[in-house]
């Protein structure tokens, strides 16, 4: 029974993660705008990705943990280029996505240095969700912003508290994964709020 909850949970985690982005790239696409989209927000997450995928790599954790990481960067960083695209600026994407190349090869040169950065990245994850919450309270407009890869974001966050609770047991990613989950569901009744709100007004 164990074996099996925890085998649901990682491939259902895969499989959710695999399309968490899609709604929200198809809502910019469609829109044909980046409106409602906070770039600081999606920056940060981008960065706590990043060093969570390179923490776990580094320990040698069961790549069942964190396969979903890699299809979550490469989503970010599309949504990214739509971003910039967007708002005009594709070049300018060219900088962050340098500096995370590079943070790639630096993190793991020191144990303290990966340590500290898997700490930190939980403050950064946090701050891009505040990120995203202060756009949409200032704007109180969803615009662009897809309930749907909250929502899908916030059950990878609950099973990955069950996937590590059962196998590595790390209280650093715990921590991380209850904070996150807080967070994307308070996200999504935000969006959903905001929706509400300018249907009614119509």
């Amino acid at each position: 029974m164990r074996e099996q909850l925890l085998l649901f949970c990682n491939w259902s985690t895969l499989g959710v993660c695999a399309a968490l982005k899609l709604p929200q790239i198809a809502a910019v696409l469609a829109a044909r705008s980046a409106r409602g989209i906070s770039l600081p927000s999606l920056l940060l997450e981008l960065a706590g990705f990043l060093v969570f995928l390179r923490y776990q790599c580094y320990y040698e954790y069961p790549l069942l943990t964190y396969l979903e990481y890699p299809v979550l960067i490469a989503q970010d960083a599309l949504l990214l280029l739509c971003v910039f695209h967007f708002n005009g600026n594709v070049k300018g994407a060219a900088p962050y996505l340098a500096v995370f190349v590079a943070s790639w090869f630096v993190l793991p040169l020191q144990k303290w240095i990966i340590d500290l950065a898997m700490n930190l990245s939980t403050f950064i994850s946090t701050a891009s969700k505040f990120a995203q919450l202060q756009y949409l309270w200032k704007t109180r407009d969803s615009g662009a912003v897809s309930a749907l890869t909250w929502s899908l974001a916030s059950y990878t966050c609950a099973t990955r508290i069950i996937t590590t609770l059962m196998t590595t047991s790390d209280l650093t990613i715990l921590v991380r994964f209850v904070i996150m989950l807080a967070l994307n569901l308070w996200v999504t009744a935000t969006v959903r709020h905001y929706r509400t709100t300018v249907v009614k007004a119509e």
